[in-house]
């Protein structure tokens, strides 16, 4: 089954993807599945599984959360309640098992992206060894040579913030049957295998174009506030 991993809602402030645009894609691309992991909430994973259901779609739909640690960014599966952050990624990460939480870094080697950095030594069930929007895959194959060193598996994902980089990069998961919690145990027994391929330059700049707009708008209204 193939699943994106790493999918920005427009419940993630530097995103404006809506659940039923994103859907679009998800089918277009033949995905199985995806996980909403909007930054600090899993309020985006939670709407987007219940509108899959009112919906009637053939997908499943992982509720989770891109927390930011104190040294960078962890994608939590699975959870249903928020994790503080700015917490060390141990304490992070000890909350996050303690909701039943599975754990992945994601493109721990991209500073632009708040990349966590060494890993090693951490509880964790997978590393994204291939983000797709890593214009160049020096991060990504650090990532993934880091990843076999330690013999930690990976997976894929888009870090999709804009519908049309949905699917771009995804998780072949060796999963008994397409619900969560089948997927979910998969990734924890790694049976999986990233797949996919780098987005397009222009969606890239597409992306990072709005996200300037986006926050140069929250400082405007700021600023009038003041």
């Amino acid at each position: 089954m193939k699943f994106d991993l790493h999918v920005h809602s427009d419940h993630s402030k530097d995103s404006k993807s809506s659940h039923d645009d994103i859907f679009e894609v998800v089918l277009k691309r033949g995905l199985d599945g995806l996980a909403i992991c909007d930054h600090d909430t899993v309020e985006g994973g939670l709407v987007c599984e219940k509108r899959a259901l009112e919906l009637g779609l053939d997908i499943t739909v992982i509720p989770g959360v891109e927390v930011t640690s104190s040294k960078g960014h962890i994608l939590i599966l699975g959870i249903r309640k928020n994790i503080e952050p700015l917490l060390s990624p141990e304490e992070t990460i000890e909350r996050a098992r303690k909701l039943g939480g599975t754990v992945i870094i994601p493109h721990p080697f991209k500073q632009s992206s708040h990349g966590i950095g060494n890993f090693e030594g951490l509880d964790i069930d997978a590393v994204e060894v291939f983000n797709s929007r890593c214009i160049l895959n020096n991060a990504n194959l650090k990532a993934k040579t880091e990843a076999k060193r330690l013999g930690i598996p990976g997976v894929g994902g888009s870090d999709s913030h804009v519908p049309e980089m949905v699917g771009q990069a995804y998780t072949e998961i060796n999963a008994s049957e397409n619900t969560l919690e089948a997927v979910l145990r998969a990734i924890r027994k790694g049976e999986v295998a990233p797949a996919g391929k780098n987005t397009p330059l222009p969606i890239i700049l597409k992306q990072m174009s709005g996200s300037v707009k986006q926050k140069l708008k929250r400082r405007l209204c700021t600023l009038i506030q003041i």
